[in-house]
């Protein structure tokens, strides 16, 4: 068996190079068709996982847990209402719950700073120090907060809070007043645009008017119970609340559904009321799940379509073959080769082709990325201007499925489009055959 495959192999390479023009003609139609799938899945992969990382930024792998004041029949005669997350509930989040990489917890509330006679009513937040990344802030001057500037009255300012308290100064080092406190700047933020509300998964949210102290500071400087004033004349209403928020990702965007149950599980279990929501955002993974599904269908089409007008160059060309050995094909039926012998050689000189022409495209499609890099650096040395800033930061991620797929394609398209030809030479009267000229 080995020894008739070897022979028919041979004989198909003879067939092939005594038409090398030919032959290397209609192996570079696979030869393209298959760098084209390679580079265009690379391409597609960058792009999506560009659009990946942005729908990551935005949060889709984070969970929020918010306190919710609930409403009662009662609820307007309470003078003080106890409600919402714990600082023990966020212990037990986090020692019950593997799958969190991160958690966050915030306390925030509206006050009114006061600095030389200018006031401005600013969201005062008591964070930790990771409050900085999850929310994409970066810091304009001064610096951030640290673990040793807990219970220290120390600040760090919005960019629209640092300008209006501080119109024509630099913040850092200055002096506020919140309520009967004063703090100390320490830092101020760059802008940063509002994030906005994404269906009824995330609220929209202003950092410009934010200032962000320790979050042991608040505790202590603060506290948990709030006055607030309702009304005219001295007509107050208070609230105790631990926590408004607490933040929290997991590593695998998977998870997000199963992590959110358990969270909320454990907090049922520790509150006799429903003050609490936990929040994950559905549209940003439902537009995730979407941006995948149409890179996937494109590359599809894009596979398809490269390697299906390679194979039809392939056809084109074995046809044209068994019309030119006829002759041949008859005196080989006369010495007794069967039908099956002849199908059997000329799809093995398709195979040979397509599969020749997919391992060139292969080796040249896994040099896609400096290929790409070196001519975006010969476009920018002709004119900086000329890319646009999405193709000047693409990077190719080559696929490992497209390489095996493509190759595989290629080798089934030689199959497909091979048998025809190969059944129409088989299939020739040998007579007929024998008398062509």
């Amino acid at each position: 068996m080995n020894g008739l495959f070897t022979q028919t192999l041979l004989l198909g390479l003879k067939s092939l190079l005594l038409q090398k023009m030919r032959s290397a003609l209609a192996a570079l139609g696979i030869f393209i068709g298959t760098t084209t799938v390679i580079w265009l899945v690379a391409m597609g992969e960058g792009v999506s996982y560009d659009a990946q990382q942005q729908i990551m930024e935005l949060g889709a792998k984070n969970i929020i847990v918010r306190s919710v004041e609930p409403q009662s029949a009662d609820s307007a005669s309470e003078r003080v209402k106890t409600y919402g997350l714990l600082r023990k509930d966020f212990q037990r989040i986090l020692t019950n719950v593997p799958s969190i990489s991160s958690a966050v917890p915030m306390r925030e509330l509206k006050r009114e700073f006061l600095v030389d006679g200018r006031t401005a009513d600013v969201n005062l937040v008591g964070c930790t120090k990771e409050y900085l990344d999850l929310n994409h802030l970066k810091i304009a001057r001064g610096r951030w907060m640290t673990p040793q500037d807990d219970r220290v009255n120390v600040i760090i300012l919005a960019d629209q809070t640092a300008k209006r308290l501080f119109p024509l100064a630099n913040p850092i080092g200055q002096k506020v007043g919140v309520a009967s406190d004063v703090y100390t700047v320490i830092g101020q933020t760059k802008p940063r645009a509002a994030a906005a509300a994404i269906g009824g998964s995330l609220e929209a949210r202003d950092y410009a008017f934010d200032a962000y102290i320790p979050l042991k500071t608040f505790e202590h400087r603060v506290g948990d119970q709030i006055m607030i004033r309702q009304g005219e004349g001295f007509n107050f209403r208070g609230e105790i609340v631990e926590l408004t928020q607490i933040t929290l990702s997991v590593d695998d965007i998977e998870l997000v559904d199963e992590t959110a149950a358990l969270i909320e599980l454990l907090l049922k279990q520790n509150h006799d009321q429903e003050d609490y929501a936990v929040v994950i955002p559905k549209e940003l993974l439902q537009q995730a799940a979407r941006t995948r599904a149409m890179f996937n269908v494109l590359l599809v089409v894009i596979a398809g379509i490269s390697l299906l007008v390679g194979g039809i160059g392939i056809m084109n060309i074995m046809l044209a073959t068994v019309t030119e050995r006829t002759r041949e094909i008859g005196i080989r039926r006369a010495l007794g080769a069967k039908r099956s012998d002849i199908i059997y050689q000329f799809l093995t000189e398709t195979l040979v082709l397509t599969g020749s022409g997919g391992l060139l495209g292969v080796l040249f499609g896994l040099m896609c990325r400096p290929l790409f890099n070196a001519m975006r650096y010969i476009i920018t040395l002709i004119d900086p201007n000329l890319l646009p800033p999405t193709v000047m930061t693409l990077e190719p991620r080559i696929a490992a499925w497209s390489v095996g797929l493509s190759l595989f394609i290629s080798l089934g398209v030689g199959l497909i489009f091979g048998v025809y030809p190969a059944r129409r030479a088989a299939y020739m009267n040998p007579i007929d055959a024998l008398r062509h000229e």
